[in-house]
C-alpha cells in the first residue's frame, strides 16, 4: 500500500500540501469526515463569536485581531473572518458540497452508534443555509443564515 501511495505522491502533491496515507480502504474517507465534523462545529463557534461581538457593540475586526493568537485562533478564523467582514461569501468550498459531506458524517455516525449533537446542529444549520439559497456560496455563508435568524445584517 505505501509503495502504491508513494508512486502517486507527486500527483497528490499537486492537489494538496499534506499527504498522509491513513490506512486501508475507507480510512481516508473517515479522516475526511472527521475533518468535516471539526470544521462544521468550529464554523458555528466562529459565527456566534463574531455575531456576539457585533451585538455587544465591539469592533469585530479588532476582536478578531485580539483573539487570533490565543485558544480561539483557528484555520477557520484565519480563512474566513476577514472575508465575512468584507461580505465576501464566494466559495472556497461550496455549502452544497459541505451539506453532502455532513450528511455522510451523520449516516456514518449513526451506523457506528454515535450521537454527536454538535454534528447534528452543524448539519441542521448548513441545510438551512442551503435552503436559504446559499448552496453555491462558500461555507462562510453560514453567517448570512445565522444573522438572518437574529433578524440583523451580517
Amino acid at each position: 500500500e505505501d509503495s502504491a501511495v508513494g508512486s502517486v505522491e507527486p500527483l497528490l502533491k499537486t492537489m494538496g500540501k499534506t499527504i498522509e496515507h491513513m490506512g486501508g480502504p475507507g480510512c481516508g474517507q473517515h479522516t475526511k469526515m472527521a475533518n468535516q465534523i471539526m470544521i462544521g462545529t468550529t464554523m458555528i463557534g466562529l459565527m456566534e463569536g463574531m455575531l456576539y461581538a457585533k451585538e455587544a457593540g465591539l469592533d469585530v475586526n479588532q476582536v478578531i485581531q485580539a483573539v487570533r493568537g490565543g485558544a480561539a485562533g483557528s484555520k477557520s478564523l484565519e480563512l474566513y473572518a476577514e472575508r465575512i467582514l468584507k461580505e465576501d461569501f464566494e466559495p472556497g468550498f461550496f455549502v452544497d458540497h459541505f451539506v453532502k459531506d455532513l450528511g455522510i458524517c451523520m449516516s456514518e455516525s449513526e451506523r457506528m452508534g454515535l450521537d454527536f449533537p454538535g454534528l447534528a446542529l452543524a448539519n441542521k444549520m448548513y441545510e438551512e443555509t442551503q435552503k436559504d439559497g446559499f448552496g453555491l456560496k462558500g461555507t462562510q455563508a453560514l453567517m448570512l443564515t445565522m444573522a438572518k435568524s437574529l433578524k440583523r445584517d451580517a
